[in-house]
């Protein structure tokens, strides 16, 4: 039980913070502050995840990321219960980190440009922000794949390695959905949000997942030791 405890306190605190990052000072007008932007809010993400893979990633592993624990599950590093479990324990992270954000906005002032930091694509951009989704949740599972690695992974440098590429990620992907790469952190702040990121939530499950598993079935065939 303690290993899903840790995977809902580390998806929590990476949608708290990093959504809180986009809430609150992604975009800040008025005279709350100045703006971090796309930079700011893409080391959010990053940092969240190195420091939660160095707090919890000990006994976990530090998925935070249903599409990730597809991809594990998939390379065959762990079993149906455990993937099942940590996916759930994720959703609910999410859903808190994102209640949380839901009552600090209700019960404040923000200049940020989402109330939740749900994530949405444009009228007529739909294939765009699927491919997106898709091809950058594939770059971001492969490299928690290989650099978690028993044998051919970066050990202790895998947290650093997998929080930089999610910064990177978010620097290309940010202007475009807003960023996901990860089911739960888009199903969280879309139950708060509503209306029109509910209702695009499906492509924010689906594509990461299909990324996530053609991402395992990569690895697999470069991590085989067979030439």
């Amino acid at each position: 039980m303690k290993k899903y405890i840790a995977e809902m306190i580390g998806t929590m605190v990476l949608v708290l913070m990093g959504c809180g990052s986009a809430v609150f000072a992604g975009s800040v007008t008025g005279s709350v502050g100045a703006g971090v932007g796309t930079i700011g809010v893409a080391l959010a993400f990053g940092l969240s995840v190195v420091a939660m893979a160095y707090a919890i990633g000990g006994i976990s592993g530090c998925h935070i990321n249903p599409a990730i624990t597809l991809g594990v599950f998939l390379s065959g590093r762990m079993d149906k219960k455990d993937a099942g479990m940590y996916m759930l324990f994720q959703v609910i992270g999410a859903i808190i980190g994102s209640l949380i954000l839901y009552l600090l906005v209700s019960t404040g002032a923000h200049g940020g440009p989402t109330e939740t930091g749900a994530n949405t694509y444009s009228e007529g951009m739909m294939w765009q922000a699927f491919i997106a989704e898709l091809v950058f949740t594939f770059i971001f599972v492969l490299v928690v794949l290989g650099s978690t690695d028993e044998k051919k992974g970066a050990g202790n440098l895998a947290g650093l390695a997998i929080g930089l590429t999610l910064v990177l990620v978010h620097i290309v992907c940010i202007p475009i959905t807003g960023t996901s790469v990860n089911p739960a952190r888009s199903i969280g702040p879309a139950l708060f949000q509503g209306g029109e990121a509910l209702s695009q939530l499906w492509l924010f499950i689906v594509a990461p997942l299909i990324g996530a598993a053609l991402s395992a079935a990569v690895w697999k065939f470069l991590a085989c030791d067979k030439a």
